[in-house]
C-alpha cells in the first residue's frame, strides 16, 4: 500500500505526508533528522511540524537545548478522522435541510463554444427519457453539423423518443421524413418566424442555445420554471397541425 497517498486521500499535503511518515520511523527525532530522512529542507519540515501539531499529529517535547518532535501514533489519525466524521453525522439533519430548501431554488449555468454545447448534449443524454425540442433546422446543422449526427444516433441508441418543432425549410422537411427511423416526430411552424437557437426540455431542464454571433447555452433547473416551459410546448405543438 502506498502510505503517502493513503495519508494525502485523508486530507494531508504531500509534504505533510512525508514528514509525518518520516517521525513514524525516527521515533522522537531533531528537526535536522526529520528533515534527511523526508529529504525537504530544514525551514520546510519546521513549517510542516508545526501544521502537523495543530491538528494534533505530532507532538513536542524539549531535551536539553534542543527541540524533538514524535508523531502520534497512527491510531490517532483514525480517531481523529472518526471524530470529524461523528461531528458531521452530528450536524447531517441541518446540512439535509439547508440542501432541500437549496434544491427547490433554480439553478443557472452557463456555457461558451461548442465545446460547451456539447457537455449540455451528453448530460442529456444520460438523463433523458424524452426529449421536447423547439429549434432551427438550418441552423442546428450549420452549427453542430459535424457533432449533431452523432448525437442523434447515440439518442436513437438509448431509446430517447424526440417530439421537435422546427421552422419551415427544406431541412426541416427532410428531418420530418427521417424522424420515425431516428425515434423523431416533427411538426413545422411557418418559416416567417426569424429566431437562430433551439431550445431543449428534459428532465427538470432547459437548455437554451444561441446560434447567432457568440455560440452560447444556459442551463437552468428548475420543476417548476420546467413545468410552465413544457406546458408552453405542448400547447404549441397540440395547435401545430
Amino acid at each position: 500500500m502506498n502510505l503517502e497517498k493513503t495519508l494525502k486521500q485523508y486530507g494531508l499535503t504531500q509534504k505533510q505526508a512525508k514528514v509525518y511518515l518520516a517521525c513514524l520511523e525516527l521515533g522522537s527525532a531533531s528537526v535536522t533528522k526529520i528533515s534527511q530522512k523526508a529529504e525537504l529542507s530544514r525551514s520546510t519540515v519546521y513549517e510542516v511540524l508545526e501544521s502537523l501539531s495543530k491538528i494534533n499529529l505530532i507532538s513536542t517535547f524539549q531535551k536539553k537545548k534542543t527541540k524533538y518532535f514524535s508523531a502520534q501514533e497512527p491510531k490517532t489519525v483514525i480517531n481523529l478522522a472518526q471524530e470529524k466524521v461523528n461531528l458531521l453525522e452530528q450536524s447531517l439533519p441541518e446540512l439535509q435541510a439547508l440542501f432541500g430548501a437549496a434544491k427547490n431554488r433554480p439553478t443557472v449555468r452557463f456555457y461558451q463554444g461548442k465545446q460547451g454545447m456539447k457537455i449540455i448534449l451528453n448530460e442529456l443524454l444520460d438523463e433523458a427519457k424524452e426529449l421536447l425540442s423547439f429549434s432551427s433546422a438550418d441552423d442546428l446543422l450549420d452549427i453542430l453539423g459535424k457533432e449533431w449526427p452523432g448525437f442523434v444516433e447515440r439518442r436513437v441508441k438509448r431509446k430517447i423518443p424526440a417530439r421537435v418543432i422546427l421552422r419551415e425549410s427544406t431541412k426541416a422537411r427532410e428531418r420530418q421524413k427521417l424522424g420515425p427511423q431516428q425515434l423523431r416526430e416533427v411538426r413545422i411552424i411557418p418559416g416567417e418566424y426569424q429566431y437562430h437557437g433551439m431550445v431543449l426540455f428534459w428532465h427538470n431542464k432547459i437548455a437554451m442555445f444561441s446560434f447567432k454571433k457568440d455560440l452560447v447555452a444556459l442551463v437552468v433547473e428548475s420543476e417548476e420554471l420546467f413545468a410552465v416551459q413544457k406546458a408552453m410546448f405542448e400547447v404549441l405543438w397540440d395547435s401545430i397541425q
